[in-house]
């Protein structure tokens, strides 16, 4: 790092220059993160606690809770603290620290909505096989392997972004670090580096993104004449996956498929994607799905009388 760069910090030009604005968007994601944030955890104890919440869907929900979490806490706690201070600066390890895991963490999740996807399919297209094909030694493996991939995805950022000399200006005009606003202070051409990070993030998005929508299309089309009941479940399982889809995938793909280009939604749409949208996701899985509510309630049932001794 230190031979290809004689940059040893970068200034964070931040969400916005408006004292007023970022005073108001401090409290608005401080307050999001004392309701949101223990509301996932719960959601990971609900799991782990309750012995009737063993099947492969109750498994990747809580793992996705656990990714969004652990994401959660990547850009938004320097982001409050630099709120704080007029100079927001983050060093140059620090900077490629929190890109790897930003990267590692979000393609980990997008990798494991694809897998819920096939779980959801194998179980409503393929209900007298989905023992045999889920069964938890399965669930494991596909676990370790969206990891695998997701830090294969990472690592090919990060060696591609510490091979760029960095001599000149060092304003990162972003309030967090990613590669869009990284390969722009390089001194040097980035034509190709683009085109591989295009390539690498957002053809990947893409990609995913179509192969979800497509698959979820597919349940729906085997299942119209299905009982009213089994259409109505499938129907409302689709639905929840579709948005969590969207909401991942959508600010994704307009961050990544595209040039590196400033467009004036850019933070806007990067706030979202980095902060609020990843601790939405298991709330609304949750929040749609009986069993995980109940299971909640039941939990939180037997806690308070002991805290209240």
């Amino acid at each position: 790092m230190e031979q290809n760069s004689t940059v040893t910090e970068f200034i964070l030009l931040g969400l916005t220059k408006s004292p007023e604005i970022q005073l108001l968007v401090f409290v608005l994601i401080f307050s999001f993160y004392l309701i949101v944030l223990p509301g996932n955890l719960l959601i990971i104890a609900t799991i782990r606690s309750d012995p009737t919440l063993t099947a492969p869907l109750y498994f990747f929900l809580g793992n996705l809770a656990f990714l969004d979490a652990s994401y959660a806490f990547i850009v938004a706690p320097k982001m409050l603290v630099d709120f704080l201070y007029e100079k927001k600066t983050i060093s140059y390890q620090g900077c490629i620290t929190q890109l790897f895991f930003l990267h590692f963490l979000g393609a980990g999740e997008m990798f494991l909505l694809v897998v819920m996807a096939v779980d959801r399919y194998i179980a409503i297209c393929q209900p007298l096989r989905y023992a045999t094909f889920m069964n938890r030694q399965v669930c494991y493996m596909l676990l370790l392997a969206l990891w695998v991939g997701g830090f294969a995805h990472s690592i090919v950022q990060v060696a591609l972004i510490v091979r760029l000399p960095f001599c000149g200006s060092n304003q990162l005009d972003n309030f967090f670090c990613d590669v869009p606003q990284i390969i722009k202070l390089a001194c040097t051409d980035t034509f190709v580096v683009e085109l591989l990070m295009v390539s690498n993030s957002g053809l990947l998005t893409l990609l995913c993104f179509l192969g979800l929508l497509t698959s979820y299309a597919v349940i729906l089309f085997r299942v119209r004449g299905s009982s009213s009941e089994g259409k109505s479940k499938a129907l409302s399982t689709c639905t929840t996956h579709v948005i969590i889809v969207f909401l991942m995938f959508g600010p994704a793909i307009f961050i990544y498929t595209r040039p590196f280009r400033t467009f004036p939604a850019d933070k806007v749409i990067a706030l979202f994607h980095t902060v609020i949208f990843p601790l939405l996701n298991p709330v609304i899985y949750t929040l749609r799905n009986q069993e995980v509510k109940a299971s909640m309630r039941k939990l939180v049932n037997r806690q308070v009388p002991c805290g209240a001794e």
